[in-house]
């Protein structure tokens, strides 16, 4: 059984910084490749970053620059520092395989970007 599971979320003030955490299990973390996700209320979810299992990072448009995708293959964990947070920064971030899986979906942790 696959579990994500995602931490690291909460409000944080223009221009601050946050820093994810998610725990897999139940796969073969050490050769898939890894990404992030995110859904802000109303919008369809999005890829943020993804990383393969040689540590190849690829970014949207929007955050390149400003966060950074990486991963602990001894711990199962994949991570995403983001700096310079902008309030359109503000969603649901989810972690998943690339391309994420249905059944993979975790809860995910709200990042709240606002003043």
């Amino acid at each position: 059984q696959v579990q994500l599971v995602e931490s690291g979320g909460g409000l944080v003030q223009p221009g601050g910084s946050l820093r994810l955490s998610c725990a897999a299990s139940g796969i073969i973390f050490s050769t898939r490749t890894m990404a992030w996700y995110r859904q802000a209320p109303g919008k369809q979810r999005e890829l943020v970053a993804r990383i393969n299992w040689v540590g190849t990072t690829i970014y949207a448009d929007s955050v390149k620059g400003r966060i950074t995708i990486s991963r602990d293959n001894a711990k199962n964990m994949v991570y995403l520092q983001m700096n310079s947070l902008k309030p359109e920064d503000t969603a649901v971030y989810y972690c998943n395989v690339f391309p994420g899986r249905d059944d993979y979906w975790g809860q995910g942790t709200q990042v709240t970007v606002s003043s």
